[in-house]
C-alpha cells in the first residue's frame, strides 16, 4: 500500500493468475458487482478510502476503482486478516468486465463485497474521527454492519487523512414523472457559451431575458461555497475565484465516451475535472459527486425554463431545442435526454443553421439560396438552404464541433504565456485560478479588438517564482490577433467551400450569407467571407438571438395549417463497421430527411444463434476516424447451416437526424430495435475491426473466428463470437 496525505490510499495488488478466466475460476467467490474481499496482513479501518488497482500476473489491469474499506476480518487474532472493499466508482473497462463476467454468478449481484467462508466474523465499525481543522468532514461512527453508505456516482470523502476539504455537492434531482405535452412551446438555443430562449407572443417572436436583464444566460453551472448549484450569471461570477467547481463548455463533450480520443485530447484544457460517468460517458466532478453532462445541460435548461415561466406567466413544459447541424446521433439523443431531465417535452431537435434561416426569412416570402455561417463559442456549422416562401430546404451541411470562440481564446492565451516567458525568463506555472484569470483577460481583449487597434492585457500577481510575485503584462494588437487566429477563420472558409462542392455549387450560386454566433462578429470573419463569396454578409439578424428566435418561430408554427415546412439533410453518413477497420455507409451524408434504407445479411457460421451490428457515424472510410454510436444485437436465431439464416437490417433517420435501427430475422420474424449494447467502448470495437498487426506479406485466406487474426474475438469473459459474422456479410438489396 502507498499512502498519501492528499488523498485515498493507493492499493496495487498483483494477482497470481494469468488470465481473467483463471481469476474468475479461483477467486470469483470473493468478488461481486459491489466490491471485493482481499486477504491482507495489514488492514485499514472501515471507512478508509482506497484507490484499488488489481493486476494479473502478466501486468494487465483487471480491476481499477475508487473504493472504501467496508469491513475488516482477523482482528485480535480471530479469523483470517483481510478487508472487504466496496466499490464507489469504476473505470469503464472494469464496469464492463464485472457486468459480463459476473452475470452468471448469483452471489455476485450484491452491491457490497462478499464475506467468504472461513475468514471469520467481519467488523464493520467505523472508528471515531479526530477533530482537526484540515480534515475533511467527519463520517460519524456507525453501528456494526451498517457502515455509512456512499452513493454510486459520488466520490469518497477523505477519512482520517489530512488534505483539502472536498465540498459536498447535492444529488441531481430527477423529475418523478415524464414532462407533460401541454401548454405553450418555447424555442431554446442551448449554446456552448450562452443559452437563449424565445417565445412568439401576438405573432411576434421575442427573446426572454435573464433574471439580471440580459438577453442570454451563460451556459455555466457551479458549486458555490454553500454547497448549492448555481446557474448562469451567478456561476459565471465565480469562474475566476473557483474554476475547479465551475463547469463551462459542456456542449462540446455531451454525448461522447470518456475514453474516446476526442475527450482524452481536450479534457485537460478545462479547469474543472472531467471524469468517467456511470456508463463510460464523459462526465464532470463537482465536489464529492459525479454529474453526467446530460444532468449539467438539464440544470441549464431548467433555469431557462423557469425564466420562460416567469415571463409568460404559465407553466412551460414543451420546447424546440437547437443543436449544431454537425452533431451526431449520440449527441442529439443526449440533448433530448437533458430536456427530459429538465422537465421539458422536446417537441423537436432543430439544427442551429436551420433555425437561423427561419429567423432570417420567416414571413418575407423569399425565393433564394443562402448559406448560414454559424461560428459560436464552441462549434462551427455551415449549411446551404433554399428558401421558397414557407419551405426551408437544407441541401448541404458540414461543420466542426471543436471550432469556436474558445479556440480563439486559447490561441491568445498561448501567445500571452509565450510573452510572459520571454519577458521574465520563467516558464509560467500558475494554478487553475491564475489560468482562469488569464483566459478571462484574453476573451475581453478579443472582444475589445473588434473595435480598437490594440489592447493592454494586465493580470496582476499571476504566479510566485522563488518567492517573487510576477504579473502578466502584454499589449495585444489587432494585427497580432489576426496572425494568431487567421488559420482558425481559414478553417471555417474551407468548410464552406467543401459544403458547396458537396452539391456541385459555387459561390455565385449563393445569394446571401447569414452570420450567426458571437464569434462571427470578429472583423476578420467579415473580411474573409466578403473575399471568398464576393459579397458582404447580411446584417438582417442578431447573431446571438437568431437561433432562439428561429426555434420559437418553428414552435409557434406547430399544428398550424400553413406552418413552416422544413426539409433537412443527414449531416454525416451512418453505416456499419466491417473487418479490416473499414466503414460501410448505409445512409449517405446530405441524404434528405427523413431517410430509410434496408440491407440484407446472412450468418457465416453453422448453427450461429446471434449477430451484432456495430454502428458508426462519420465521413471517413475508416471506422477509427468515425464516431461509434452503439451495437445492435439480435439473439435467438435458428440453428442452421451458414448462409441459410437471412437478416434484414433497417436504418431509419427522422427529420431531427435521430437514428433508429432494426434487425429482423426473415424466417421467424424475430426482431430487435434500437437496443444499443454500449458496453463496448468505441476503441474496443474499432480495435476488433482493425487490420491485423503486422499485415501479412501476401494475401491470406479469411481466418476463422477461432483464429481471430483480422477481428480478434473479445475476451472470453464476454460472450464469444459476437463480431465474426461481419466478414463479407453485407450485400445491398
Amino acid at each position: 500500500m502507498t499512502e498519501s496525505n492528499q488523498g485515498p490510499i493507493g492499493l496495487v495488488v498483483k494477482l497470481p493468475f494469468a488470465t481473467p478466466e483463471e481469476f474468475l475460476a479461483k477467486y470469483g467467490a470473493n468478488v461481486t458487482r459491489g466490491g471485493i474481499y482481499l486477504r491482507s496482513k495489514t488492514v485499514k479501518a472501515p471507512g478508509t478510502p482506497v484507490t484499488l488497482d488489481l493486476k494479473l500476473s502478466t501486468g494487465a489491469r483487471i480491476i481499477y476503482a475508487s473504493a472504501v474499506v467496508h469491513f475488516v476480518t482477523g482482528q485480535q487474532g480471530q479469523g483470517v486478516p483481510g478487508m472487504g472493499l466496496r466499490f464507489l466508482t469504476l473505470d469503464p473497462e472494469t464496469k464492463r468486465f464485472l457486468d459480463t463476467a459476473l452475470a452468471t454468478l448469483p452471489h455476485a449481484q450484491a452491491a457490497v463485497p462478499p464475506v467468504p467462508a472461513g475468514v471469520g466474523t467481519p467488523d464493520y465499525t467505523v472508528p471515531p474521527q479526530p477533530v482537526a481543522p484540515t480534515l475533511a468532514p467527519q463520517v460519524p461512527a456507525a453501528p456494526a454492519r451498517t457502515a455509512t453508505p456512499v452513493p454510486i456516482g459520488a466520490v469518497a470523502p477523505v477519512v482520517g487523512v489530512a488534505g483539502p476539504t472536498v465540498p459536498t455537492a447535492p444529488p441531481f434531482d430527477a423529475p418523478k414523472e415524464e414532462p407533460k405535452r401541454e401548454g405553450p412551446i418555447i424555442g431554446i438555443d442551448l449554446g456552448t457559451t450562452n443559452s437563449c430562449s424565445a417565445y412568439v407572443r401576438n405573432g411576434k417572436p421575442e427573446v426572454l431575458r435573464s433574471r439580471e436583464g440580459h438577453n442570454t444566460v451563460p451556459s455555466i453551472l457551479a458549486l458555490n461555497a454553500r454547497g448549492k448549484l448555481v446557474v448562469g450569471h451567478p456561476a459565471k461570477g465565480q469562474m475566476l475565484t473557483n474554476p475547479r467547481q465551475t463547469v463551462y463548455g459542456a456542449k462540446r463533450l455531451v454525448g461522447r465516451a470518456y475514453d474516446s480520443p476526442v475527450v482524452q485530447h481536450i479534457k485537460d484544457r478545462f479547469h474543472y475535472e472531467i471524469a468517467p460517468g456511470e456508463n463510460g460517458e464523459a462526465a464532470v466532478q463537482l465536489g464529492n459527486r459525479i454529474y453526467s453532462l446530460q444532468q449539467i445541460s438539464a440544470l441549464i435548461l431548467r433555469e431557462v425554463r423557469e425564466l420562460a415561466q416567469n415571463h409568460i406567466g404559465q407553466p412551460v413544459s414543451r420546447a424546440v431545442i437547437t443543436v449544431p447541424a454537425y452533431y451526431n446521433d449520440n449527441q442529439r439523443q443526449a440533448v433530448r435526454d437533458a430536456g427530459r431531465l429538465a422537465g421539458i417535452y422536446v417537441e423537436r431537435i432543430l439544427n442551429e443553421p436551420t433555425a437561423a434561416s427561419l429567423a432570417y426569412g420567416y414571413g418575407r416570402k423569399l425565393h433564394q439560396r443562402i448559406l448560414v455561417y454559424d461560428l459560436g463559442g464552441g462549434t462551427f456549422d455551415a449549411s446551404v438552404l433554399e428558401l421558397h416562401d414557407n419551405v426551408y430546404e437544407v441541401i448541404s451541411t458540414g461543420g466542426d464541433t471543436f471550432l469556436g470562440g474558445i479556440d480563439f481564446d486559447n490561441a491568445i492565451v498561448e501567445y500571452l504565456l509565450e510573452e510572459f516567458q520571454k519577458k521574465t525568463g520563467q516558464v509560467f506555472h500558475g494554478d487553475r485560478v491564475a489560468m482562469q484569470r488569464i483566459h478571462d483577460a484574453a476573451e475581453r481583449a478579443k472582444c475589445a479588438l473588434s473595435e480598437r487597434q490594440d489592447m493592454r492585457i494586465h493580470v496582476a500577481f499571476v504566479t510566485m517564482i522563488d518567492n517573487k510575485p510576477y504579473d502578466l503584462d502584454v499589449t495585444l494588437t489587432r494585427a497580432k490577433l489576426i496572425e494568431l487566429t487567421e488559420k482558425l477563420v481559414d478553417r471555417t472558409i474551407e468548410v464552406c467551400d467543401e459544403v458547396l462542392k458537396a452539391k456541385s455549387l459555387t459561390v455565385k450560386d449563393v445569394q446571401e450569407v447569414v452570420l450567426v454566433g458571437g464569434q462571427s462578429r470578429f472583423p476578420l470573419v467579415h473580411e474573409k467571407i466578403t473575399k471568398f463569396f464576393g459579397k458582404a454578409p447580411t446584417k438582417n439578424i442578431h447573431p446571438d438571438e437568431a437561433v432562439a428566435l428561429g426555434a420559437a418561430l418553428l414552435a409557434h408554427s406547430q399544428g398550424q395549417l400553413e406552418g413552416v415546412v422544413l426539409i433537412d439533410v443527414l449531416p454525416m453518413a451512418i453505416g456499419v463497421g466491417l473487418p479490416g477497420g473499414r466503414f460501410k455507409p448505409v445512409l449517405e451524408r446530405n441524404a434528405p430527411l427523413p431517410a430509410a434504407k434496408t440491407y440484407g445479411l446472412s450468418t457465416n457460421r453453422d448453427n450461429q444463434t446471434e449477430v451484432e451490428v456495430s454502428i458508426f457515424q462519420g465521413d471517413s472510410d475508416r471506422v477509427g476516424e468515425n464516431e461509434y454510436l452503439g451495437t445492435l444485437k439480435l439473439t435467438g436465431l435458428p440453428k442452421r447451416a451458414r448462409g441459410e439464416v437471412h437478416i434484414t437490417v433497417s436504418f431509419e433517420v427522422n427529420g431531427e437526424s435521430l437514428l433508429k435501427v432494426t434487425a429482423k430475422e426473415d424466417g421467424t420474424g424475430r426482431e430487435v430495435s434500437s437496443t444499443f449494447s454500449t458496453r463496448d467502448t468505441a476503441e474496443a470495437v474499432k480495435a476488433r475491426q482493425a487490420p491485423p498487426e503486422p499485415p501479412p506479406e501476401r494475401p491470406a485466406p479469411a481466418p476463422s473466428p477461432e483464429q481471430g487474426a483480422a477481428m480478434p474475438p473479445p475476451p472470453s469473459a464476454r460472450k464469444a463470437g459476437v463480431v465474426g459474422w461481419l466478414k463479407g456479410l453485407f450485400a445491398r438489396r
